[in-house]
């Protein structure tokens, strides 16, 4: 495609040859694509949001590369396989290679995740680059006690060589910080995804506030931080439930184009 032609950015509604499961995983993650947009967890068109393809192991959406977040709508994603092949593109734009690098290993090796999100915004970038990491002080970041991934930064590559140091660093976990780099969280739902996003980039930018104070901190007592994190893991939690229809009906007053 010429690079100059603008790209066909929306459908005005469901392709015919797109199943309803799917199209229903288009909206929500076209959802995520501007409801970050709108928590201002973008890096211009660069960072990604990925979500598998119902019924294929195979194959996941992404954002066409070249594209702002505000500009994902539904039938804009693009359908990659696992090997890098671009199955559908209505923009024509291709993906970002190191998007796919990134999200191509995850969806692999973790039948368990369905969405995987990758931001640099400057407060998890801020974090990944302490030592300390992600701190257990606050109700927020106590939910990941324990429960964050590291990954050393070798560079910009995009071989397999990466995807499996990603792995290893991943290992079971849902949320890894990228050293010098950022973040990567996972969900077994799109709103389960986005749920932790959300929080850890609180929870990132509340210790970033806390630490620029240069005041001594109120440490938890002993087992605080292990008993919050139980509790948003608890089954039985509904929060998500109750979120993303807020969140979806935000965007509806706001910013209704991601349906499209």
């Amino acid at each position: 495609m010429n690079a100059d032609a603008p790209p066909k950015l929306f459908s005005p509604s469901r392709p015919v040859d797109i199943a309803e499961a799917e199209w229903q995983v288009r909206v929500d993650l076209a959802a995520s694509y501007r409801l970050f947009h709108y928590y201002r967890m973008t890096d211009l068109i660069y960072n990604h949001i990925s979500a598998r393809v119902p019924g294929r192991h195979d194959r996941f959406l992404i954002n066409a590369y070249g594209l702002m977040f505000d500009e994902i709508t539904a039938s804009n994603l693009v359908v990659v396989d696992n090997d890098g092949n671009v199955v559908r593109d209505t923009t024509g734009l291709g993906i970002n290679p190191g998007g796919f690098t990134i999200h191509s290993a995850v969806h692999m090796a973790r039948p368990d995740v369905f969405c995987v999100m990758h931001t640099h915004t400057p407060a998890t970038v801020a974090v990944s680059c302490l030592q300390c990491g992600l701190l257990p002080l606050t109700q927020q970041s106590m939910r990941f006690t324990d429960r964050v991934a590291y990954h050393d930064y070798d560079g910009v590559y995009f071989t397999d060589d990466e995807r499996r140091r990603l792995i290893e660093s991943l290992g079971s976990k849902l949320v890894m910080l990228l050293h010098n780099h950022g973040s990567l969280v996972c969900g077994r739902s799109i709103v389960e995804a986005f749920d932790i996003m959300y929080y850890f980039e609180r929870a990132c930018q509340t210790q970033v506030a806390m630490l620029s104070m240069g005041e001594a901190l109120v440490q938890p007592k002993e087992g605080v931080a292990e008993q919050v994190a139980g509790v948003f893991e608890a089954p039985d939690r509904k929060a998500n439930t109750r979120i993303w229809p807020a969140l979806l009906r935000l965007l509806d007053r706001i910013d209704p184009g991601y349906k499209s």
